[in-house]
């Protein structure tokens, strides 16, 4: 019998096909690991999000912003959550492991963590893994900041996503906010890792850095500094408060261990003449690395920021004024056409001619695997720097409060499933009263087409694969979505002001509500799909082989 014998030209075809499969797998299945390999020595190895806030005298139109990407893999599915009454004596139940549930009815791996007394009324909120704005334009933004180990304390009853959940219920601006979490946290104990929630209203906003207080301590250690009205600022994943002024509460608020913690394990010493500096205490890392530098020196560059310096101002003045989509362009950002650009190398001959050309599966968000092969083949080909816009993203958020509005309109959650970079931005008005169906149903499971975070993770992974082919459709789908809901904006305001009556009854509030709410599931529907479409095309592009 004669010895079966393989070609080399059928090897090549049968690598090329394993190659092609495994990475639309990797790229289809995978949200968290393109951001786990290393970056250059002085960037974190961080999934963490990214946070920029917008003060009011610094946007063009007096809207206060904050923002958030929920990079990692956390749950994808979004509820609005309804206000409600409660009896007098009625307990509000804390917990944890809301993270990484399937939809919003999934009760397996939660933990009843205790108790706190319910108050007469809840307000309405968007429930995404990390709460994020109620019906009274109260909003929050998170990035995980880690801070000391050692400050942990597991058995404290809050996680950081409870305390915003109840502070979105319970209060209607920033300061009541911060107060109400430093209360709860000294009465019940602060459970999670170290972390900053940015929390904006319609007058101003806050940056919140807050730890635990060590093991067997109830406690936590937190300080809330207010951005500058005419500035900006940015967390990202690294504790950036310096400098408290506590004796001008208009602008400083800390816990009232703040100092003598710090003092008494060491990390601060008085008698040295050192000014305390909260970053430097709780942390003692460089309060700064890429995103920061880049997103300040991309909007205020008059600064001169110095990249090697040991710490970057904690805000900014803007050289100009930033609107609402300068941040959501702020968002989609890769670095593109910079010394950080990641693809800047991959260039190869043109499939017709000898031009050399950027390789159409050059990606800012190639996964680990392709890169370990590109630097394989060639040391240093891809230098990996951590992007704003990542692939590991879940969801994200840019929420603008505007006080000359009611608050049904006045308050707009621009949220996007999945990457940033790829997807369109459904406005999520602080007065609509439900979703579609399929926005509660998680993307980090399993597929399922019942679930609007997989028409656009589908569409964005298989584009990814071949970004160079792939990138003109993704970006004609978001600058038409964005041109309508731009374009749209002042008509809906005005509508709504018109229904809404200066809210003189519940009936015309009710109206203005119903309104929104069906503009708002429009949106959305058309944009999921546009996407499911976009999806199949890529599919088809990738059988063809393109």
């Amino acid at each position: 019998m004669k010895a079966f014998r393989t070609t080399t030209k059928f090897k090549g075809l049968f690598l090329i096909s394993a190659l092609f499969l495994i990475s639309v797998s990797f790229l289809l299945f995978s949200s968290t690991t393109q951001d786990n390999p290393p970056f250059r020595e002085w960037e974190e190895v961080e999934s963490g999000c990214t946070s920029i806030m917008v003060g009011k005298l610094a946007s063009t139109d007096g809207s206060v912003i904050t923002c958030h990407t929920c990079d990692g893999n956390y749950r994808t599915w979004v509820k609005i959550e309804p206000s409600a009454e409660h009896f007098e004596g009625a307990m509000a139940k804390v917990y944890t492991g809301l993270m990484h549930t399937e939809t919003s009815w999934d009760l397996r791996d939660i933990t009843e963590k205790g108790e706190i007394p319910q108050v007469k009324e809840t307000f309405a909120f968007l429930n995404t893994a990390y709460p994020c704005m109620n019906e009274h334009q109260l909003a929050i933004g998170e990035t995980t900041i880690g801070g000391r180990r050692e400050l942990r304390n597991p058995e404290g009853m809050f996680m950081i996503e409870e305390l915003e959940r109840i502070a979105l219920q319970r209060c209607t601006n920033a300061r009541d906010a911060i107060r109400l979490i430093g209360k709860l946290v000294k009465e019940y104990g602060y459970g999670d890792w170290g972390e900053c929630i940015t929390i904006a209203d319609t007058k101003e906003v806050w940056h919140l850095e807050i730890f635990g207080e060590g093991l067997l301590k109830k406690g936590a250690i937190w300080a809330a500094v207010r951005i500058p009205d005419d500035h900006i600022g940015i967390s990202a994943n690294i504790p950036r408060i310096a400098e408290l002024d506590l004796d001008d509460p208009d602008h400083y608020m800390a816990s009232d261990n703040v100092l003598s913690y710090a003092e008494k394990k060491g990390w601060w010493d008085t008698k040295s003449g050192e000014s305390f500096k909260f970053w430097k205490a709780y942390s003692g890392r460089k309060p700064f690395s890429s995103r920061e530098y880049f997103v300040f020196n991309t909007l205020a560059p008059s600064f001169n920021l110095d990249f090697e310096a040991e710490e970057l101002p904690f805000s900014v003045k803007p050289d100009k004024k930033v609107s609402v989509r300068d941040v959501i362009k702020m968002y989609r950002e890769t670095y593109a056409g910079t010394d950080w650009d990641m693809t800047q190398n991959l260039m190869t001959k043109a499939r017709r001619g000898k031009e050399m050309v950027k390789n159409p599966i050059a990606s800012p968000w190639m996964s680990y695997d392709m890169w370990n092969l590109l630097n394989t083949l060639k040391p240093g080909v891809v230098e990996r720097y951590r992007t704003i816009a990542i692939a590991g993203c879940s969801y994200s958020h840019i929420t603008q409060c505007r006080d000359w509005l009611p608050d049904p309109v006045g308050g707009i959650c621009w949220f996007a499933f999945d990457n940033p970079g790829q997807s369109v931005r459904i406005p999520i008005f602080a007065g609509v009263t439900e979703l579609p169906p399929s926005f509660e149903v998680c993307a980090q499971h399993r597929f399922r087409s019942d679930s609007a975070a997989w028409a656009f993770r589908r569409a964005n992974k298989l584009a990814t694969f071949k970004w160079g082919q792939a990138k003109e459709h993704i970006e004609k789908a978001i600058q038409e979505f964005e041109e309508k809901a731009f374009t749209d904006l002042p008509d809906i305001e005005k509508k709504v002001l018109e229904l809404y009556n200066g809210g003189k009854t519940e009936e015309d509030i009710l109206k203005a509500k119903q309104y929104l709410t069906k503009y708002t599931n429009d949106f959305a529907r058309a944009a999921i799909n546009k996407y499911w479409e976009l999806g199949d095309k890529f599919w088809a592009f990738l059988a063809r082989g393109y």
